[in-house]
């Protein structure tokens, strides 16, 4: 959920907890809103509605985790749309093109998994395991409460070519809603997503090593 969904996803559980005769508090309503945060607003509010008309458990105050559950296939699912655009976009658009996709998990994914290029090298064999491990990810960080640091741009091989002899390049492809790739692309970061630096001979001093060699 956004910044913006709070006050709405608070007036949503007042009344659940108005309907089932329970006091609402500040505290119980911050509760809730760290575990729900990594949704969507429209789809906790369903699975509120369902765990409310559900006969084995309806009767029941729903908690936190119990709509959490309910939400897990939402995430499969979700996980399967975003392949989807990826599996789509590399068959349509290609790796020489640079792209940004609408949605900025998409971005980490596949720069955790090598990156959009490194994706053209692998194999029809090697296809269903490389879309297994995407969704995994894909559902590992859409469950966090905030979106993990992401690259901007997915570089293609023309703009990866280009970038090395100092050419420009074409603007990159955008695949879904434009509007929400053009944020993607404004909220992404090109700092290193993992920092690699060499530890100092002071630090191995520090932890009781000697740096000299074969020591």
């Amino acid at each position: 959920m956004m910044p913006s969904d709070r006050q709405p996803f608070f007036n949503l559980l007042a009344d659940v907890y108005a309907f089932y005769r329970r006091d609402f508090s500040e505290f119980a309503g911050n509760v809730w809103w760290t575990a729900m945060r990594p949704y969507d607003f429209g789809a906790v509010q369903d699975a509120i509605g369902r765990h409310s008309v559900n006969p084995d458990t309806g009767q029941f105050m729903p908690m936190p985790a119990d709509v959490v559950k309910m939400l897990q296939g939402s995430t499969q699912d979700s996980a399967l749309v975003a392949w989807a655009k990826v599996d789509k976009g590399l068959r349509q658009v290609g790796p020489y093109e640079s792209v940004v996709f609408d949605d900025a998990i998409i971005h980490r994914v596949l720069h955790d998994m090598g990156g959009w290029i490194a994706f053209a090298m692998k194999t029809d064999r090697e296809w269903p395991f490389v879309a297994k491990e995407f969704e995994n990810r894909y559902r590992g960080y859409r469950v966090r409460s905030e979106t993990p640091d992401f690259p901007p741009v997915l570089v293609g091989i023309t703009e990866d070519q280009n970038s090395q002899n100092e050419r420009p390049s074409r603007p990159p492809v955008m695949i879904g809603d434009r509007e929400k790739a053009k944020q993607v692309m404004l909220g992404g970061s090109d700092k290193l997503l993992v920092a690699f630096e060499r530890m100092q001979p002071q630090d191995m001093t520090l932890l009781g090593h000697s740096s000299r060699p074969g020591a």
